[in-house]
């Protein structure tokens, strides 16, 4: 911060600066330093925060060309327009901005954001589908049930039988989490097929036949025979969404066999494709939506259309309408699932912006320096006396100001000017001058 602006309590500065894939944008002033971290590869293009800025700071980028490989950001910024509000962050859906304050900063209300969350309820064993599903990697799962060599060490030269039922078996994973005997084999995850695992194998040269693991299985597909040693444990542990990395993508509900899974969403709409434009997409060429979906609900049917979408798992955040170069989808929302606007000064601006991205009417506030005044028509000058000065009590009123002038430095004092009433005001001044 230059020395001109440590001395103005009332100069405030911006930079920039480049941290990898992060774009760290400061906002300084004499008594704080606001950051706003942009990550562009995390940001999808959808362009949310780019039609809500109430300044018109964001702008976005060319996604046709982003979307199917070009190194650029999907957003850039014009710092100067930027006023630090926070809407770009607090309504990304997929969290590519995140905003961070130092110093000495008023109170101030908490601003709305997304009311949407993924939350395990009581049906949750847990188990390990959702974790393998999830394709942002935003769950993780901590068992905290005793494994089988705690209860029984491995037995050498046991014998008996292992068979597993293929038909009852959901591939929940709590067999191999408890035993090293059991392996799931992984398969690729498609839209269509969500699914992580495609088999369960049993390496019985690591097998005892202790028969905890046909007694662990929730769905009674583990049949052995053998000597039982031991009682297997309870199905216990802990689920836990990453917020910052979790979409709402609903991938970890669709393979849940338990419905165990909540999901609210960001948003409420319409994911549709438009028939007369679906033939001229070209998926194996283009792959623009399928590069940008926080959803990954885009795939290539086997018959039929060239292109097909899961829409249950979409957000409807629109970043595939950007990219697509043939206007082969329309996303429309009908409802923004949103946390309450505090009565704030700013609270008309937020509330419009909460509804301009269902509507897509943006009112931008006035924030032209200019104003334009009508010409007043001459008026005769009039003679007017002045007062006479009273040169003590003049002196007087000079030391008070003088002694007053520091109490604007102050940020609390200047809040109250703008919001409390005069009398609460006159009060607290003088206190603070006695």
């Amino acid at each position: 911060m230059s020395e001109e602006c440590r001395e103005n309590s009332l100069c405030v500065e911006k930079d920039m600066d480049m941290d990898g894939s992060h774009f760290i944008y400061r906002q300084i002033s004499s008594k704080s330093i606001k950051f706003l971290d942009f990550d562009y590869k995390r940001c999808v293009g959808c362009g949310i925060c780019v039609d809500i800025c109430p300044t018109k700071a964001l702008e976005l980028g060319p996604m046709q060309e982003i979307s199917t490989g070009l190194d650029a950001p999907p957003v850039m910024m014009d710092l100067e327009k930027c006023t630090f509000c926070s809407m770009c962050t607090n309504f990304c859906p997929v969290h590519a901005f995140k905003m961070t304050e130092e110093g000495e900063l008023p109170e101030k209300e908490e601003f709305p954001t997304f009311d949407s969350y993924v939350r395990m309820n009581e049906k949750c064993l847990p188990c390990a589908l959702c974790k393998a599903a999830c394709p942002e990697e935003a769950i993780e799962v901590e068992f905290t049930f005793p494994k089988k060599e705690e209860i029984a060490p491995f037995k050498e030269d046991a014998e008996g039988e292992i068979e597993i039922d293929t038909e009852k078996c959901n591939f929940c994973g709590l067999c191999a989490e408890f035993c090293e005997a059991f392996l799931l084999v992984e398969k690729e995850k498609t839209p269509t097929d969500p699914q992580p695992f495609d088999m369960l194998l049993v390496d019985e040269d690591k097998c005892d036949y202790c028969v905890l693991c046909q007694d662990l299985c929730p769905e009674d597909a583990i049949k052995v025979k053998g000597e039982k040693r031991g009682e297997a444990p309870e199905i216990e542990g802990k689920v836990t969404v990453d917020d910052e990395k979790c979409t709402r993508c609903t991938w970890c509900q669709v393979v849940c066999p338990y419905d165990a899974v909540d999901i609210k969403k960001q948003f409420e709409g319409e994911l549709n494709l438009i028939d007369v434009n679906v033939d001229k997409c070209d998926p194996q060429g283009c792959h623009g939506c399928f590069n940008v979906c926080p959803s990954h609900l885009w795939y290539v049917p086997e018959e039929g259309a060239k292109i097909a979408a899961k829409s249950d798992y979409c957000t409807y955040c629109g970043a595939c309408v950007n990219a697509c170069p043939k206007d082969v989808m329309t996303v429309s929302r009908i409802k923004v699932n949103h946390t309450p606007v505090p009565d704030s000064p700013w609270a008309e601006q937020w509330k419009d912006a909460i509804d301009s991205m269902v509507t897509g009417k943006r009112n931008y506030p006035d924030v032209s320096r200019t104003l334009e005044v009508e010409p007043e028509a001459h008026k005769e000058h009039v003679e007017v006396e002045l007062p006479q000065v009273d040169g003590s009590l003049l002196k007087l009123a000079k030391e008070r100001i003088e002694k007053a002038k520091p109490l604007l430095d102050n940020v609390k004092l200047r809040m109250m000017i703008e919001k409390e009433d005069p009398e609460k005001l006159s009060d607290e001044i003088k206190k603070r001058l006695n």
